[in-house]
């Protein structure tokens, strides 16, 4: 379910009531600010999370380990 359907089940006139969508999410609770780090704002580190994410969703799935260098 996305996140506007969600927001029109819980609250379907929240036009009339909210600028956007993500206004009315977030005070219905479905979306939260999370507080982070301002080092973590980093492009390059987030960008390695996301790649670390990745690799581990791929391996959880899929099997395996990292790929080997000698190979």
């Amino acid at each position: 379910m996305t996140l506007r359907e969600q927001v029109d089940e819980l609250l379907p006139s929240w036009r009339s009531w909210y600028p956007s969508l993500f206004d009315a999410a977030a005070d219905l609770g479905l979306i939260r600010a999370r507080v982070c780090s301002p080092d973590s704002l980093l492009l390059s580190k987030r960008h390695a999370s996301v790649q670390t994410a990745a690799e581990a969703a791929h391996r959880e799935k899929w099997g395996g380990g990292p790929k080997d260098d000698d190979a």
